[in-house]
């Protein structure tokens, strides 16, 4: 059994950031780290799914870290990449929020009960490098980092997974940060998949579309793994992620301003790529193995076009593992997943003879089953409220939903 230890934090911030959580890792002994050469293209990501796919217990399950990433157009790089270092297992998970497993859905109900807001710096260890203007292209642009390929010989080139879009309401200029991928598409451009279930983004990109503007947006990799937490969850439209990424942390989440548009990110990230999402072109995007377990098909989509990268100078990217169940993608989500589910049905629909939600582990990524357990003697009246107001409260979630 994996023993979870708790992050040593910078002093005054109160939460680790990704480099303070990979040590915590290592000294639970859920950190491999890998210092042979590795190729991103065909190598990374095989290597991390083999554990999901070799029968392996979750105890075993690992976060890995490699430290000598070659590319196919650029050989060896100068940073490493980290691979189910979020969420390769719930121990791996618990170690970011620096509790029990047994504690994490305690953890979200408190943060979604008690959000703080996050505050603004003047610096952070993201600007200690930035590219922009004429030195935007200066290291090479997208190639400069070691991007792996998610599924080799099927995806049709690097994708960003673990990537966090920040984009403002450009009518209320309320935050919202996302976890969509983003397909490498040239030095200074990325696609972008909003339209999955009508995500926030492409609500601000339509809002943005009938202004006539471009939407600005910055895409955020290898953050405190708190606002990873928050990125890939479902909240209702114009709730601030980076609350609720305080509210799991305790803390207030430390922001730095953009430097060429407006917006804020977290001040500890590891890489931040600056710029607009065109509004009035499409271009072809996809296919890419999704976290259901078939290829998402080429479609027209909105692409991303950078004006400024910044980082740290020591870098580390940081990719999801998004397969279809067991794989890191499925963890990340039922964790939490089954906590707001269950703060919905409790609190905003006020069933309190629900006593918790859990999500069927073998179809978290099919996002299919879920179980509502009932206190005993429930009444029909209130089951049958439950089982709606599951049903409906995420389109993406409980097609199929079971009381007992």
């Amino acid at each position: 059994m994996a023993v979870v230890t708790r992050p040593k934090q910078a002093t005054g911030r109160g939460y680790p950031d990704l480099r303070e959580h990979l040590d915590a890792l290592e000294r639970a002994g859920l950190l491999v780290r890998v210092r042979r050469a590795m190729s991103a293209e065909t190598e990374v990501h095989p290597l991390v799914r083999w554990q999901y796919r070799g029968g392996l217990p979750e105890e075993e399950w690992k976060a890995f870290l490699f430290e000598n990433v070659h590319t196919a157009k650029g050989g060896p790089s100068r940073f490493r990449v980290g691979v189910g270092v979020l969420a390769a297992s719930k121990y791996v998970y618990a170690t970011g929020l620096g509790c029990e497993p047994d504690e994490i859905a305690a953890r979200w109900e408190n943060a979604l009960a008690n959000r703080i807001a996050p505050v603004i710096v003047e610096d952070g260890p993201v600007h200690e490098e930035v590219h922009v203007g004429d030195a935007l292209l200066e290291k090479g642009g997208t190639a400069e980092f070691p991007i792996p390929i998610s599924t080799p010989g099927f995806d049709n080139g690097p994708y960003t997974t673990c990537t966090h879009w920040f984009t403002k309401d450009p009518e209320t200029g309320v935050r919202n940060q996302g976890n969509y991928r983003g397909q490498i598409k040239a030095a200074d451009r990325i696609g972008i998949f909003p339209s999955g279930l009508g995500q926030d983004v492409y609500i601000h990109w339509q809002k943005a579309r009938k202004k006539g503007q471009h939407l600005p947006a910055a895409l955020v990799i290898g953050g405190p793994p708190v606002v990873s937490y928050a990125s890939v969850q479902k909240v209702p439209y114009g709730v601030d992620e980076l609350a609720i990424a305080g509210g799991l942390a305790g803390a207030p989440i430390r922001l730095v301003r953009c430097k060429t548009v407006p917006l804020e990110v977290p001040a500890e990230a590891e890489i931040v790529f600056e710029g607009y999402i065109n509004t009035q072109e499409l271009e072809e995007e996809g296919p890419f193995g999704e976290s259901h377990g078939y290829m998402h098909p080429r479609q027209l989509n909105p692409f991303f076009e950078i004006t400024a990268i910044t980082h740290r100078k020591d870098a580390i990217w940081v990719s999801f593992i998004s397969q279809v169940t067991p794989s890191e993608s499925s963890v990340i989500k039922k964790v939490a997943y089954e906590p707001i589910f269950t703060q919905h049905l409790r609190q905003t629909c006020n069933i309190r003879s629900v006593k918790r939600v859990v999500m069927h582990e073998p179809l978290t990524n099919l996002r299919k089953l879920i179980v509502v357990q009932m206190a005993k003697g429930a009444r029909e009246a209130e089951i049958w409220r439950a089982l709606r107001a599951a049903s409906s409260f995420n389109q993406g979630v409980g097609k199929i939903c079971v009381a007992v």
